[in-house]
């Protein structure tokens, strides 16, 4: 017997912006489909705080040093891993329990990080133009 997955594990790059912050009500409201697998954010640490609480994350990936100490002792679910920088964020990606990669960062910052899940083979949902 075939057990098939139902429910898909999403990475939002940018999750702190505007299509991030609505991909997760989304995920909010299908959360027998859906589950917010990793959420990274540029430098709004506060926000990825609140959003990492409510829905417990495998991973959360910020990008300054002030943010990376700020979640790691703050964060509530020991489980959740915080990570620092764009490196970290490239391997995250290409990880086998990602099925999807929604690219929400603005500008071209989302442009390596989206290559590097592309080469993972993953699926990715671009929301910016400048990916493209």
């Amino acid at each position: 017997m075939v057990m098939l997955k139902i429910k898909k594990n999403i990475a939002i790059l940018g999750s702190t912006g505007s299509i991030g912050t609505q991909t997760l009500n989304i995920i909010s409201n299908c959360s027998k489909m859906f589950r917010a697998h990793l959420l990274s954010a540029n430098t709004n640490h506060t926000l990825l705080l609140k959003q990492a609480n409510k829905f417990q994350p495998k991973h959360v990936v910020i990008n300054t040093e002030r943010g990376y100490l700020f979640l790691k002792s703050r964060l509530k679910n020991k489980d959740t891993t915080v990570w620092l920088g764009n490196d970290s964020l490239c391997q995250l990606v290409a990880d086998k329990s990602v099925d999807l990669v929604l690219t929400a960062i603005v500008g071209s910052a989302g442009l390596i990080p989206t290559i590097s899940a592309i080469n993972a083979h993953k699926n990715i949902a671009l929301a910016n133009k400048e990916t493209l």
